[in-house]
């Protein structure tokens, strides 16, 4: 039977169980939260962002959730820099051109503030530079592509928190907590 598990990954934890990176100084990874055997990401999230991470046992399942070819939906709740203007809200809609190419259509809005847990450290405020929340759907996932998309359009990106993956949702699990599916 195959396992799925749906994890909250905090800020600043690696998406792997192990870190490659310095002995010196080590970085928190999946092995402080999940002491499940044999279960590996299924696609990854940037040590600076935070959200739901999808782990199983199946690597059909594992590949399939990961590779942009099967075009399953990730939803992400974004905190920008400055007010985004319809018009950089429909080229995010339409698709930009990036470095690697063109991006695949997003479903873009507008939210109120999501009512999110305290990020640690927290983002940085500016009281001259105002900040907004989208709520974007992308259908594929290249490198740090939510992160690229915002800034094409002029608006950096101050917070990343993806909240959906098909159908499997953060709901209910706060930051390093975990729940099978």
């Amino acid at each position: 039977m195959t396992r799925v598990i749906l994890f909250n990954k905090p800020f600043g934890v690696l998406s792997q169980f192990t870190d490659k990176g310095s002995a010196d100084s080590p970085r928190p990874t999946l092995s402080a939260y999940i002491g499940v055997p044999d279960v590996y990401p299924a696609g990854r999230l940037d040590r600076d962002s935070e959200g739901l991470l999808v782990l199983t046992d199946n690597g059909r399942l594992q590949a399939r959730i990961a590779n942009p070819r099967h075009k399953l939906d990730k939803t992400y709740l974004v905190q920008v820099e400055g007010e985004p203007d319809e018009a950089a809200l429909a080229a995010l809609r339409s698709g930009v051109r990036l470095k690697d190419g063109p991006t695949r259509p997003a479903a873009v809005r507008r939210i109120d503030p999501p009512d999110l847990w305290p990020r640690d450290p927290p983002v940085r405020f500016r009281k001259s530079v105002p900040d907004c929340w989208l709520e974007i759907t992308i259908s594929e996932g290249r490198n740090r592509q939510v992160r690229r998309m915002t800034a094409h359009v002029g608006h950096p990106t101050l917070r990343l928190v993806r909240w959906r993956v098909g159908e499997w949702t953060l709901d209910e699990l706060g930051p390093g907590q975990w729940r099978d599916a």
